[in-house]
């Protein structure tokens, strides 16, 4: 396969000291950007009631040696076992729950940048700027952003995805190693398993001989083997099935989404990451696809038809764009890369006309312009999501720890906060850590039916998510805070649910 490059990988590659410092400033700089706005608008938070799922299996793990959301209950309700566990060095460290989730989300963002830089560095030696282009648009990008300070380990699969792809456009015979980066991925995300796909693909068309791609293949499965096995033995061992139950409970709960043609949930998937300068960047990335096809870049081109076929797969089984399609953020990391590289390929070719020059330079322009704009813009969403989940759930969880009796048994839909902030017994209704519910999650009447069996005490959920099981019930407690009603919902409530 022709190498994208005429110079050796290492000196391609090579990135000098000053711009590796001026990218980690950068991302500092960001997050400490979207905290700030946070603080400013309401309090420093997480955006997402999923974060405090994470921190309350950390500290379980540190506190009583266990993996399990109540102590002596173990449990797969963590997507993120990896995540999990590093998100646990900082209770001991006494940086948990904020700052640890902080630093790490910030060494990513400052890690994705690096790697980006590098690829395109390595990809188009006429790329030489004085200043770090392609990661600097990487450490403002609002998506990477929001993911860096959301406490969640988007980043971290977004991270390894990128490095691992950018590693087979760059025909990397390091199988092995991309193996055993897919084996982390797994743990990271249960889709991390999808990027054996465009790996095995690259070892069958880049390599010449059915011995070499025997050999590759071979290589892949050494790095991963061990990892994609023990992944499930794990999961088996805590749940008696192979996937988290996030896995099976986030596609019950969603699966009336599925009703939408196909084309129109595919499209969906499209939108978050040409929101901002991914507008802008999807030329480039075209540009790119081009060019990979025409120099017969297997690697790339793998590498591409992952991208399209992963949005494919959530818009099948997962069809979200909530949150700003935060199922999709790993993916926007190396396809703003792909898109860079485009838009530095035409930007260097020196054949073109003073014209085209001039226009790949306002092109370029605006995606910077977008960047920037949009970086506001994200920090203004984050502190609205940190305010909606510090205003409505822990807000809740608090006031239960605060007034309900000890041992009263709770249901409730979000369970984070509550897990992390209250000590009561727990009922979960999304299936996360009670995964009998999964079966009829959506179906109030059977929940009804099933709370009353469990003899449940008290209810907690929003309003509008349940009104058949809060019809005619006066709620005990409601947070009255004005940040849900602002996005158009209501205030979450908590009910006696025995009479």
């Amino acid at each position: 396969m022709p190498r994208f490059s005429t110079s050796s990988p290492e000196k391609t590659a090579a990135l000098p000291g000053r711009d590796r410092l001026f990218l980690a400033l950068l991302a500092v700089l960001s997050v400490a950007g979207y905290l700030f706005i946070s603080q400013r608008y309401y309090r420093v938070g997480f955006p997402l009631d999923d974060a405090w799922i994470h921190q309350v299996y950390a500290r379980t793990l540190i506190e009583h040696g266990e993996w399990a959301f109540r102590p002596g209950q173990p449990s797969a309700g963590s997507t993120s076992p990896l995540w999990s566990a590093l998100l646990a060095v900082g209770f001991p460290l006494r940086l948990a729950p904020y700052c640890w989730a902080y630093l790490i989300g910030g060494f990513l963002l400052w890690g994705i940048a690096l790697a980006v830089e590098k690829g395109v560095r390595q990809a188009i030696p006429a790329y030489r700027p004085p200043f770090p282009f392609a990661g600097a648009l990487l450490t403002l990008e609002w998506h990477l952003v929001w993911a860096a300070v959301s406490g969640m380990e988007t980043l971290l699969y977004g991270t390894l995805v990128t490095v691992i792809l950018l590693s087979l456009m760059a025909e990397s015979r390091r199988y092995v190693q991309t193996g055993f980066l897919i084996g982390i991925s797994l743990w990271v995300r249960p889709d991390g398993i999808t990027l054996l796909a465009p790996a095995v693909l690259t070892a069958l068309l880049a390599e010449r001989r059915w011995r070499q791609r025997g050999y590759a293949l071979l290589g892949l499965f050494l790095g991963c083997g061990a990892l994609i096995l023990a992944y499930l033995v794990f999961n088996l061992t805590l749940s008696g099935v192979p996937w988290p139950n996030t896995f099976y409970a986030k596609q019950a709960e969603y699966a009336v989404l599925r009703q939408a043609p196909l084309l129109k949930r595919y499209f969906n998937q499209w939108l978050p990451p040409l929101t901002g300068a991914g507008i802008l960047l999807l030329p480039g990335a075209i540009v790119w696809l081009v060019v990979a096809w025409r120099r017969r870049a297997w690697g790339a081109l793998a590498g591409m038809f992952w991208f399209v076929a992963y949005l494919g797969l959530y818009a099948w089984r997962l069809p979200v764009t909530y949150q700003h399609g935060r199922y999709v953020m790993p993916a926007m990391g190396i396809f703003f890369a792909w898109g860079l590289l485009g838009l530095w390929r035409l930007a260097t070719t020196p054949a073109s006309p003073r014209g085209a020059r001039l226009a790949v330079m306002g092109w370029r322009i605006g995606v910077y312009a977008l960047v920037l704009l949009f970086w506001v813009q994200g920090g203004l969403a984050y502190a609205r999501d940190v305010a909606f989940i510090e205003s409505e759930m822990v807000a809740t969880a608090r006031w239960v720890e605060a007034h309900l009796p000890p041992q009263a048994l709770v249901a409730a839909h979000d369970i984070g906060a509550l897990g992390y902030f209250d000590s009561h017994p727990l009922l979960d209704l999304a299936g996360l850590v009670s995964p009998q519910v999964i079966p009829f999650l959506r179906d109030e009447a059977r929940l009804a039916q099933y709370l009353d069996e469990q003899a449940v005490d008290y209810l907690v959920v929003f309003p509008d998510w349940y009104p058949s099981l809060t019809a005619g019930r006066a709620p005990i407690f409601e947070t009255h805070a004005p940040y849900a009603p602002a996005q158009g919902g209501t205030n979450m409530a908590v009910y006696r649910w025995k009479p």
